[in-house]
This record gives structure tokens, C-alpha cells and sequence, in this order.
């Protein structure tokens, strides 16, 4: 049975190069990084919709994790393609995608961010960092080691700051709720913003403006509703931030994965090149992995 809005809302209430996710390669490197005082690289792998793993200052953090087996949720109702979410099957298996954290990044709590599976899979003693609204909720499903980012925190010599967004426009926007970005930065590392799911608004531009981001992560498979308009970036938003950061690297996720993203990652690319960017957007395909130092 689809889900309605309704219940979503109380519920939830161009490619990149392939590269090998490889332990022995984390070790060399993390060895490098010791005897030349500098920290290790940092490197993004999409696995589904937003969830990555993201390597970072020697450190892998979960992002967004939504790891229920494909077609396991119910279609997100009012859309023009009432399919069973996920779309598709994660790259590796849940089980592995915990075991390789350290620590999980929520930037908000509506079901293709953070499922049952992960609430389940995920230790509860292992740090989960969150946005203030989000504290309660999650400190009720069993976690204990739940960090508030209210301005910004250090987390394992990370600076973890947090951004505000806006997920959708007009009376759609107010009822999805709260959501928010991040920003990461490590001496010696590329400053990290992770724009969460937000249309293109003076929330990210004030991020872009005052954090001055190597790379950017963006949510743009332009999800939306048969009503108000898209609540995460599609084609025009992300013109928007390359225009605003065109020294910038931006990486394109979010899409392809549940049923309400109406574009696509060919569908981006198209759209890109039809408007000559020079910028440097990534848009890589479910387990590629995106260098980003």
C-alpha cells in the first residue's frame, strides 16, 4: 500500500571514477599519513540515495543511512511513480556498510535517511551525531552516545559544523520539518559541505559564502510531490551552486533511489552540458567511490 504524506511526514517526524574500497589501502595509507604528520585523504563512496561512507581525517562516517532491501518500504504516495522504495539494492550488504563506521551523521530522520533496518543495525553505543531537533527521537530508538552538533563540535580532531536548508518551498517546506547540512574541515583536508535535503535557497548560500567549500554534496535527483514543487535540488538549483562555487567540486547524489526523484542522473548530465559547465560535477553511480583530496 503506498504511503501517503501524511504518514511519510509522521514517519520520518559526467560519472565519478571507480575506485576500490580496499582495507589494506585505508592501512597504507593511515601508515603514510603517521610518518609524514599529515592526515589521511578524504573520499566519499555513494551506496544509495544519500547514504555514503565517507572517509575523512582517518575516520568513516555514515551519512544518511537507509539501508532496507529494495522494494522492503512502501511507495511514497501523491507522486507520478508509485514504486516500493528503495528502488534498488544497496551495493554491499547492510551489515557491511555498519561495520565500516565510525560514527553516523544524520541530517534528518525521514525514512530514506534513516530506516529501521539502520535503528536496528547500527550499535547503540557507537556516536551518532544529529541536529537538535533530531536528539530525542533518536536517544528513544536505544542510542546512547547521541552529539548534538548545535553550532559546531570537533569530533576525532573533525569540525563538524552545521548549515541550514529548506526542504521544499511555501506550505510543502514548512510540513517537511527541519533538516540541515554540514560542514566538514581538517587541517590539511578539503572543507567538506554535505547541503542535505534543501532546494537551493539563502540557507546554502550563506554556507557557500561563509565556509568557502572545496567539495559539495548535493541531493539532486529533484524529489517532489504531483503538488509544490521539488524538495530536494534538481537541474536548476545545482546551476545555482555552481555558479556560486565554480572553483568548487561538487558530487550529485540523492538520485535514482525512491520514487518520488523525478531526475535523473542522465537526465542531470544532459542537463548540464546543454548549459556548458565548466565546473566540476561528479555524479557517480551507486558503490563508486569519488576522491576528494
Amino acid at each position: 500500500m503506498p504511503i501517503t504524506r501524511r504518514a511519510f511526514l509522521k514517519t520520518t517526524a559526467g560519472s565519478a571514477v571507480t575506485l576500490a574500497w580496499s582495507g589494506a589501502h585505508d592501512t597504507a595509507s593511515a601508515a603514510q599519513s603517521a610518518a609524514t604528520g599529515t592526515p589521511p585523504g578524504a573520499r566519499l563512496r555513494l551506496l544509495r540515495n544519500a547514504t555514503s561512507l565517507i572517509q575523512y581525517g582517518g575516520r568513516t562516517i555514515l551519512l544518511d543511512p537507509f539501508l532496507s532491501p529494495a522494494g522492503a518500504l512502501p511507495a511514497f504516495n501523491n507522486t507520478p511513480n508509485p514504486k516500493p522504495n528503495p528502488l534498488v539494492a544497496l551495493p554491499m550488504p547492510a551489515a557491511q556498510v555498519v561495520a565500516s563506521a565510525d560514527a553516523t551523521l544524520l541530517t534528518h530522520l525521514h525514512v530514506d535517511h534513516w530506516d529501521p533496518v539502520a535503528r536496528e543495525l547500527l550499535p547503540k553505543g557507537r556516536p551518532v551525531l544529529v541536529q537538535p531537533a533530531d536528539r530525542e527521537r533518536v536517544v528513544q530508538a536505544g542510542f546512547t552516545a547521541v552529539h548534538v552538533v548545535e553550532s559546531s563540535l570537533t569530533w576525532e580532531g573533525i569540525t563538524i559544523a552545521r548549515t541550514g536548508g529548506q526542504h521544499g518551498r511555501g506550505e510543502v517546506g514548512q510540513r517537511m520539518g527541519t533538516v540541515c547540512g554540514y560542514v566538514l574541515t581538517r587541517a590539511g583536508l578539503p572543507t567538506v559541505y554535505i547541503a542535505g535535503d534543501t532546494i537551493w535557497c539563502p540557507e546554502v548560500a550563506d554556507a557557500i559564502r561563509v565556509h568557502a567549500p572545496d567539495v559539495i554534496v548535493l541531493n539532486a535527483g529533484e524529489a517532489q510531490f504531483l503538488e509544490g514543487g521539488p524538495i530536494i535540488m534538481g537541474l536548476a538549483d545545482v546551476l545555482q551552486v555552481v555558479q556560486a562555487a565554480p572553483a568548487a567540486t561538487i558530487v550529485a547524489v540523492h538520485l535514482e533511489a525512491v520514487n518520488h526523484c523525478m531526475l535523473s542522473r542522465e537526465g542531470l548530465r544532459t542537463g548540464l552540458q546543454r548549459a556548458a559547465v565548466r565546473s566540476t560535477v561528479l555524479i557517480p553511480r551507486d558503490g563508486e567511490e569519488v576522491r576528494l583530496a
